[in-house]
């Protein structure tokens, strides 16, 4: 039996020098270290899975860190971590202090740019290769690696548009698995399928140019490469039916290969690495490649948690059905029964159907959900397009991922008044994905919109009262923001009750100090409040504040009057949202206190990115939990 080739391999120079033979069992060797890894340490599986032939390949083929390496979104990239000098380091992927889940500038010189949001690769290799042909460099190669799902994105298209006039060396990868996380839609995906699946013109295209090719596999004069490419251009129009959408924006097509054929991929990017300008090479690969449980559920295997290295068998699931529901599954189950009210309502996700919960209302109401692929900006437009003919859109996005439509809610709805219920799920810390998917920004970012009401549930009543709330008839632009992660009771669903917009609450009344909190983390503001109370025998006052905008200035006029001090806790950006808000109207009205001062401090997020990690150990660091919370206070009054 050979000795393993893994261990041996510290950086992709110790590839150079491996058979084909050993690149198989290579690949094999990577594939099944992150299977057993992942199983104790939950990450993305299935998209690396998929991915590690590829990896492979091109770390044998390209001078990397020198050639520019840039993965889309990340997902795929667990392989290219372990070929690159952090295979020690692997079991910390996604925990505190350990490696980032996705590729990060700062963390390794083989990462050549940070990924994490989808669809932004084209764009930045773009960037490298007009940048490298400014400063006079011709031999540096600038490879972009993009998902099939990612290409649904608007940014990719631009970047093709703009790359294939622009005439840069850049290679674009597409990775073609007929799937993102939930399954690919759209016209690019079936336009890939037609593609993938025509033997008849793959067979063609390879035995004539094995004609025209020297002993060397690439070795065509200039004139019968022309001539080649144009006879591969007709035979696309006429066994596919029309012209090659990638030739048509300036690209060089090639593929599909098999993206699990090492020496498919080697001689094929060999004889890529020789060409310049924009090309492009569609490879077919299978999700969740090697375990077969993921390979049949891989939207469930994108990231399973724990499971059983040797069978693929989750090891939460019986837990799952015990568990308290998350905040995106009340939001799933309650836009249900919303639906079955008020026949006006539909939904809108783009490619976060599961994420979002929204896969149970797709079971019921399929043609009231709408799943745009990844798409932030067309989701925003297309709920606004709805909603002007009378439809109460609810358009749920990722917080982090809502950045990304930002003009199209300001332009498209709030601008036009239209009824649109926005609900951004995982906002706040989002744990173990990190500083690209903690949606920290929506307050501040929002807050500065004419027209828009701005809401937090601090539990799951609130949350369902909210819903209610927005989807009335005399509502206008309304967004929702909740967490990742349990909501508080076990009893969910309780009777809707329509909420008095702009109203907060006061939950208890306390002496000369107030901690006003907004969204779930009021939660903690409940738990500080109990430990001043029995360990310094502070009696403060608690205030669920539940809309930003418009706040309720006649709340702060009492707790001006009432308190000597005033706490305010969220967790999103504290430059701008709720803290600010709050310090604004006291500054606006203060001449009307100027016998009574109130002092005022804000606990937020801060001005800096936040790491990966556990959402308690990020709460903890930030004084964001109950007992950060309490100290504050406490220094607050000591002060």
């Amino acid at each position: 039996m050979n000795a393993p080739i893994l261990p041996h391999i510290d950086s992709p120079a110790d590839i150079k020098g491996l058979t084909v033979e050993e690149l198989n069992t290579l690949s094999a060797e990577v594939r099944q270290y992150i299977i057993d890894t992942l199983a104790t340490h939950p990450g993305h599986l299935a998209s690396s899975l998929g991915t590690v032939e590829l990896t492979v390949a091109l770390h044998y083929v390209f001078n990397t860190p020198e050639d520019k390496l840039v993965w889309d979104v990340g997902h795929q990239a667990y392989a290219h971590k372990i070929l690159t000098g952090r295979r020690d380091r692997f079991p910390s992927i996604r925990t505190y202090g350990g490696l980032s889940g996705f590729p990060r500038m700062d963390e390794s010189p083989y990462d050549a740019f940070g990924t994490g949001h989808s669809s932004t690769s084209i764009s930045a290799a773009l960037g490298m290769a007009v940048a490298s042909a400014l400063q006079h460099d011709t031999t540096r190669q600038h490879i972009a690696v993009i998902g099939d799902g990612s290409m649904t994105g608007g940014e990719a298209f631009e970047a093709l548009n703009n790359a294939g006039v622009s005439r840069a060396n850049i290679l674009v990868i597409l990775n073609d698995n007929g799937i993102s996380i939930d399954k690919a839609v759209g016209g690019l995906s079936r336009y890939l399928t037609r593609l993938s699946s025509s033997p008849r013109y793959n067979a063609m295209k390879e035995r004539v140019w094995n004609s025209l090719s020297g002993a060397d596999g690439f070795s065509i004069k200039k004139r019968q490469r022309r001539f080649f490419q144009r006879l591969t251009s007709t035979a696309k129009t006429a066994l596919l039916g029309g012209s090659n959408l990638f030739e048509s924006l300036g690209f060089r097509y090639f593929g599909p290969i098999d993206g699990h054929n090492v020496e498919e991929l080697v001689g094929m990017l060999e004889r890529l690495k020789t060409m310049s300008g924009p090309r492009l090479l569609h490879v077919v690969t299978k999700k969740g490649k090697g375990l077969p449980l993921a390979e049949q559920n891989p939207v469930t295997y994108h990231a399973p948690g724990l499971y059983n290295s040797k069978t693929g068998c989750r090891l939460t699931k019986a837990q799952e059905e015990e568990r308290p529901l998350t905040y995106h599954e009340v939001f799933g189950r309650t836009i249900i029964e919303l639906a079955e009210m008020n026949p006006a309502i539909v939904a809108i996700t783009p490619a976060m159907l599961t994420g979002s919960s929204l896969n149970m209302m797709m079971e019921q109401m399929p043609h009231r959900v709408f799943d745009v692929g990844i798409a932030e900006q067309h989701a925003v437009t297309f709920a606004a397009g709805m909603a002007a003919q009378g439809l109460v859109p609810f358009c749920n996005i990722y917080s982090s991922f809502a950045q990304r439509a930002y003009d199209q809610i300001v332009h498209d709805v709030a601008l036009q008044k239209l009824h649109v219920v926005f609900c951004w799920d995982r906002a706040g810390l989002v744990g173990d994905d990190g500083p690209t998917h903690h949606g920290v920004f929506d307050l501040a970012a929002l807050r500065p919109i004419p027209n828009l009401t701005i809401a937090a549930p601090m539990d799951e009543k609130e949350l369902r009262d909210m819903m209610y709330t927005a989807q009335q008839a005399d509502m206008g632009p309304f967004a929702i923001r909740y967490p990742r992660g349990a909501v508080v009771h076990t009893v969910w669903q309780t009777p809707f009750e329509r909420q008095a917009v702009g109203k907060g609450r006061v939950i208890h009344e306390g002496e000369k100090l107030a901690i006003v909190g907004i969204g779930h983390i009021t939660n903690a503001v409940i738990e500080a409040a109990e430990l001043l109370r029995e360990k310094h025998r502070m009696q403060v006052g608690v205030v669920d504040m539940r809309y930003l905008k418009p706040i309720d200035e006649s709340l702060l006029h009492e707790l001006f009057e009432r308190y000597d001090y005033l706490l305010t806790v969220e967790d999103g950006a504290i430059i701008g949202g709720l803290g600010s808000a709050v310090t604004e109207c006291y500054e606006a009205w203060k001449f009307a206190y100027r016998h009574h001062t109130v002092l005022i401090r804000t606990l937020g997020i801060p001005d800096w990115f936040i790491t990966h990690g556990s959402i308690a150990q990020l709460h903890a660091e930030l004084a964001l939990d109950a007992t950060g919370i309490a100290a504050a206070a406490v220094q607050l009054v000591g002060d």
